[in-house]
């Protein structure tokens, strides 16, 4: 259930009933041939798509996150760690104050982890709260599935390439993307980067088949679903 479609009475309601919700957050940076939006995209429809048979509550994705790496590539939007963590700790302060009191955090973006730092600081001034931090597409089952399939995977690559994600350009190779060299990447800056990363896909295939793509959404969703059903405490 998106806040989207909710109002401020509705959601009073829900939460004497059930004090769960989810806030996907996300990035906006390269993604090769797919959108600038995909992480954003992703982790807003997975949480979207475990919490509706629940009828959990899910706020609009945070689309910004830490994404100073790819800096140098247009498009590419970034906020500073302060003023990130800043961000972080208002929303989780808002949620606290609506009365939500298991919230889920599902993450799209592997730059967005220094949130887990914030999350067991915060939680220590809201004893009676308890907060998940879901990496989707690196949770144990759903990259399981994703190695299944094809284990030369990674940013910007097949596997965050859904029909959701594809945006209107012919120009995307057919081919398979060496890997880059991951520890050259980590010492230099964003100009550098770019220079090492060319078009942005990290290595791997471009696109697989749409099978390929429901089966690893499928794992995921469910995956995610499991987070919101299981233990809190």
């Amino acid at each position: 259930m998106r806040i989207a479609d909710m109002n401020w009475m509705q959601v009073e309601d829900r939460i004497q009933e059930d004090d769960r919700c989810v806030l996907p957050i996300g990035s906006v940076e390269q993604h090769a041939y797919i959108s600038l939006a995909t992480d954003m995209i992703l982790a807003e429809k997975v949480a979207v798509d475990a919490a509706e048979p629940l009828g959990i509550p899910v706020f609009p994705v945070v689309p910004y996150g830490l994404a100073s790496s790819f800096a140098d590539f247009p498009g590419t939007l970034s906020l500073t760690l302060s003023t990130y963590i800043g961000v972080m700790r208002d929303l989780l302060d808002s949620l606290h104050r609506s009365g939500f009191r298991r919230i889920l955090i599902v993450n799209g973006h592997g730059g967005n982890t220094p949130v887990t730092a914030l999350v067991s600081e915060w939680l220590n001034d809201h004893p009676h709260t308890s907060v998940k931090f879901h990496d989707w597409w690196r949770a144990p089952l759903t990259m399981g599935k994703v190695l299944e399939i094809d284990e030369a995977a990674s940013h910007a690559s097949w596997m965050e390439n859904f029909p959701w994600t594809r945006v209107a350009d012919q120009r995307q190779p057919a081919d398979r993307k060496p890997k880059v060299d991951f520890a050259a990447l980590a010492r230099v800056g964003a100009a550098r980067k770019r220079e090492l990363l060319g078009d942005g896909n990290y290595h791997g295939l471009y696109q697989r088949p749409d099978a390929d793509m429901q089966a690893i959404w499928e794992v995921a969703v469910a995956e995610t679903r499991a987070l919101l059903e299981g233990e809190w405490n």
